[in-house]
């Protein structure tokens, strides 16, 4: 079996694969406080409450834009499972062509996103990874990954106004209905979340038009929309064309099988 880490700012989300399919996935938060021992104890009552042997893990594989958790999950590997982990950067084969004017600048996140989703739907594309921030990444149909946008992500938006402003409090993350809003809760959530689809809305059509400065082909854009708030604002545009909750995992499979050690 395969062990998977997708290491982001607010959440770790972590999967097991077993002949290429995942068979369990989980949500937690990241802690940078946590120690190698606090995670490998959630993570064996995760695998207990399965009923998943840990001794069957054969491989690690780690993505993370959180640098301090890195040593700690490393370490966890070593301690837990008794393998040195495969951690996405440089070095690491995954078939992109990464044109970013420094290419150890792009976030393994964004790199894993990119792979999958080029090998699941083909280029020329769009993945959009609503996470902690909200990113919008360009490939082309030559599996070239031509650069981006970084946007704040809702939950940063709607913290950012509770913590900023005196009598402004927080609010759930949901549609009000309406613009034109009575009362001050329904107000932000119609601000921040259809804000929010007024941004995805124009940087895909504006993504779109340069893209065709680097296509080949007369094939459509294809949108694909990952993270934990894309469900929510595929509801309200018409964009999108699929949501993938499950891509930055099944990109870690991927480049995994093409960096495996010979056993």
């Amino acid at each position: 079996m395969l062990l998977a880490f997708d290491v982001g700012n607010t959440n770790i989300v972590l999967g097991v694969f077993k002949d290429g399919a995942l068979i369990q996935n989980w949500r937690l938060e990241t802690d940078n406080n946590k120690s190698a021992d606090e995670y490998g104890m959630v993570v064996n009552q995760l695998f207990q409450y399965v009923g998943l042997k840990m001794e069957d893990v054969e491989d690690i594989i780690i993505s993370t834009v959180v640098p301090s958790v890195l040593f700690t999950l490393q370490h966890l590997s070593m301690k837990y499972f008794n393998k040195r982990a495969i951690v996405i950067g440089p070095g690491i084969k995954t078939g992109l062509i990464v044109k970013y004017d420094n290419p150890k600048q792009v976030g393994a996140d964004r790199i894993v996103n990119a792979v999958a989703a080029h090998a699941k739907y083909g280029g020329p594309l769009i993945i959009i990874d609503f996470g902690t921030a909200t990113t919008f990444c360009a490939v082309s149909e030559k599996a070239e990954y031509l650069g981006g946008t970084i946007g704040p992500g809702l939950k940063i938006s709607s913290e950012a106004l509770f913590e900023k402003t005196a009598k402004l409090p927080k609010v759930e993350l949901e549609e009000p209905g309406s613009v034109i809003c009575r009362n001050t809760i329904q107000s932000m959530q119609s601000g921040l979340v259809y804000g929010h689809m007024g941004m995805v809305d124009y940087i895909v059509r504006k993504m779109k038009k340069e893209l065709q400065e680097y296509s080949e082909t007369d094939e459509p854009v294809k949108v694909i929309a990952t993270g934990g708030l894309a469900t929510l604002i595929d509801n309200g545009v018409d964009c999108i064309d699929h949501v993938d909750k499950m891509l930055t995992l099944e990109g870690l499979e991927m480049i995994y099988r093409k960096n495996r050690r010979k056993k």
